[in-house]
């Protein structure tokens, strides 16, 4: 009898609801085939050192498609090929430790990987499958920027945390006349930002795709002051820029990290606001409140879909894909043009639109709309 497929699976990235759901799915279609799940725990980490590898079986995920988080863990460092390792004399370098990776998934008899990952992540096993690796993966984020599929998972929940965030701010905002500055995840494609901005009636939306006029935006705050709205909601994405400026960068150049750490431009953004305004102005960091707590409907089943299709792929022998949604059915697409294409927010999206009509400002150099 033929040896039964033994399937290597980690999570790597910033985690996001659903990503339990997928573990289900791939243990549960591949116990169904008689084929063994291995979780390499934290990223690659796992098949660096081999005691990080769990043996997964239907026992061990039933019902945990419910849960947020990922059982097996996960890191947005330790990239494989541009790996910090400290020498004897206490110095920092940097080391590519990817054939050790591979010497590992070989050693271990594993015959595919199913590496679950937004763009990083992800390009992170397109080179191991250049390495000789064979690769199915599985697209995550909550940012939702990735062009291949038409949705990822994980960014419904996120979408609905800040919504219900905005909701509530409205109720504080007006009974103290303020502007309340939200700021939402979003390095480089404004999603979140967008969809629950308008979803949650903000008076003003900035994402990094429309750099921002602050005179714009304040014109138009001081104009629903004059039409007797004496406060405002603010979502500004954490990748938004000025006009003629960069998005914020807090991080400090450390060892090893390619991405930039963002964030801070909701703070500027309220203080920019209350000078020019005078308007009692405060600022709000959602920060990992979206990426915490259970998948709404949706991510869970999305994930399970994007899971269990990931496990027909390896049974296809399909490898270096990624499973994507394509409505109504999710397929395996290259991985190679899934990592390369982004997907920002198109300036003449239908909800920009929209939001424009309702008198939403997105802080262009041109006419606000509203009043």
């Amino acid at each position: 009898m033929e040896r039964g497929m033994r399937i290597a699976i980690n999570t790597g990235g910033g985690d996001a609801p659903g990503l339990n759901a997928v573990i289900e799915a791939v243990v549960m279609a591949s116990y169904n085939r008689n084929w063994e799940v291995y979780g390499i725990k934290n990223g690659y980490a796992g098949l660096l050192n081999t005691d990080e590898i769990v043996p997964l079986s239907p026992g061990k995920v039933r019902r945990i498609s419910s849960l947020g988080g990922t059982i097996l863990g996960t890191t947005n460092k330790g990239n494989p090929f541009s790996m910090p390792i400290t020498n004897m004399a206490g110095e920092t370098e940097i080391r590519d430790v990817s054939e050790k990776v591979v010497e590992n998934f070989r050693r271990l008899r594993f015959d595919c990987l199913i590496a679950v990952g937004g763009d990083g992540s992800l390009k992170i096993a397109y080179d191991f499958y250049k390495k000789g690796i064979p690769v199915v993966g599985v697209p995550k984020t909550i940012d939702n920027d990735l062009a291949a599929t038409v949705v990822t998972f994980g960014f419904d929940t996120a979408v609905s945390i800040a919504t219900e965030a905005i909701d509530r701010l409205h109720s504080t905002a007006k009974s103290h006349e303020r502007v309340m500055v939200v700021e939402v995840m979003g390095r480089h494609a404004g999603w979140i930002a967008l969809q629950s901005g308008v979803s949650g009636a903000a008076d003003v939306i900035l994402i990094p795709e429309i750099p921002f006029d602050l005179d714009k935006v304040c014109d138009h705050i001081m104009e629903c002051e004059l039409h007797g709205q004496h406060y405002a909601i603010v979502v500004v994405a954490e990748g938004a820029a000025p006009k003629g400026g960069r998005a914020l960068d807090k991080g400090k150049g450390e060892l090893g990290r390619q991405d930039v750490v963002l964030g801070g431009i909701g703070e500027y953004v309220a203080k920019e606001i209350a000078l020019r305004t005078g308007k009692d102005t405060r600022s709000l960091v959602l920060g990992h409140l979206q990426r915490g707590g259970s998948p709404t409907t949706f991510d869970r089943l999305l994930a399970l879909r994007f899971g269990a299709a990931a496990v027909r792929a390896v049974e296809r022998r399909d490898f270096g894909t990624m499973v994507a949604l394509d409505p109504p059915e999710v397929k395996a697409v290259p991985l190679e043009s899934a990592i390369n294409n982004m997907k920002n927010v198109p300036v003449d999206n239908d909800i920009i639109k929209t939001a424009r009509e309702i008198g939403i400002c997105f802080g262009e150099s041109g006419v606000c709309y509203g009043y």
